[in-house]
């Protein structure tokens, strides 16, 4: 394995050092708000999201709070987003749960950076509806079905990972909860959550039931990310990562059996261990995955390292977003450091 043709200049360890990935989020960015995040300038509502955030941190908060109004002025009157869309226009009208809650997450961050308790106000309504649409499809075994489909058919399949940043979002918006004290709502949220963390504990026979997803790096490291408490689930997770996923001195493969590390799982995964006290690893991953850049410094998708190539030659928002997320994780740059790091509300 070779290693990677261009030579990295990003400073992970300072907010300046990352400012470049700020303007170029900026610069993605329509009039509506929205952030595209494919080559064919489409974009889903988690990846427009994750870009937000990656906004938020690096103090670009006009331009992140276009980002929470285009979610906003987007949202379908029963609390979800559409699958894709291209600016405004939806491309794919299925309706993914996941999609729906994060936008908790996303403003509670937004609330952590900005400390202005109006934005929680005024972004609650939405808050309250995506992750009450979520929770609505919530099976008594405590997993949430991951879809509804254009004819508003529930498809019956509970995806574990998908599950996980539910269970994320859930507890972004019961800390939501507690700033603006709306008690009901968190008390059943907190009820939901518990139920779904129960479930991501002891996942046997309940998720991913009509496709076997293990292959992909994201159910190992998500449901740390989502917040599961067992000390044995998360050993096993970590093992298998690092026997299945994990190729040193090049970051996280994002399938297990393909010869191709990414850089937002990588990312992601560099927030997990940081998250379990792994920091050195969690640190080595970071650098690993802010090595996989163009010639401006700007995160590529992934690297092909059989053929020792990038690719696809893309450069998704959404994995700036997500190098961001993981630098301030793992440096403290910001106040919303932690967001992924500790429980975000009261016990």
């Amino acid at each position: 394995m070779k290693g990677f043709p261009n030579t990295s200049h990003l400073d992970p360890s300072s907010l300046d050092g990352l400012n470049h990935l700020g303007k170029f989020l900026e610069n993605a960015q329509l009039h509506s708000g929205a952030i595209p995040s494919n080559k064919d300038g489409s974009h889903d509502p988690w990846d427009h999201l994750e870009a937000v955030m990656g906004l938020t941190t690096l103090g670009y908060i006009d331009q992140a709070l276009k980002g929470l109004n285009w979610m906003v002025k987007n949202q379908n009157k029963d609390g979800s987003w559409y699958n894709l869309y291209l600016d405004e226009e939806p491309l794919e009208l299925n309706k993914q749960t996941n999609y729906a809650s994060y936008i908790a997450v996303a403003v509670w961050h937004f609330y952590l950076l900005t400390n202005d308790i109006d934005y929680l106000r005024n972004f609650w309504e939405p808050v309250k509806k995506g992750i009450l649409f979520s929770i609505s499809l919530q099976h008594k075994n405590g997993a949430i079905a991951w879809n509804i489909d254009e004819s508003e058919k529930i498809d019956e399949d509970y995806l574990l990972t998908g599950c996980s940043s539910i269970s994320k979002s859930l507890e972004c918006a019961i800390a939501i909860c507690q700033v603006l004290e709306h008690q009901s709502f968190e008390l059943a949220w907190r009820e939901a959550r518990s139920k779904l963390i129960t479930a991501l504990e002891n996942p046997a026979e309940i998720f991913d039931l009509k496709k076997d997803r293990s292959r992909f790096s994201m159910d190992w490291y998500y449901p740390i990310l989502g917040g599961i408490n067992s000390e044995q689930r998360i050993a096993s997770l970590v093992e298998n990562i690092n026997d299945s996923f994990w190729v040193r001195g090049l970051g996280i493969k994002c399938v297990a059996d393909e010869p191709w590390v990414t850089v937002a799982e990588t990312s992601e995964c560099s927030i997990a261990f940081k998250k379990i006290g792994e920091d050195k690893i969690a640190l080595e991953l970071l650098l690993n995955a802010i090595a996989i850049v163009d010639k401006k410094d700007i995160p590529y998708m992934g690297w092909q390292f059989h053929e020792n190539i990038y690719w696809p030659e893309e450069t998704p928002s959404w994995t700036s977003g997500a190098c961001i997320l993981a630098a301030d994780a793992n440096h403290q740059l910001t106040p919303g450091a932690d967001l992924f790091i500790k429980q975000q509300f009261k016990p």
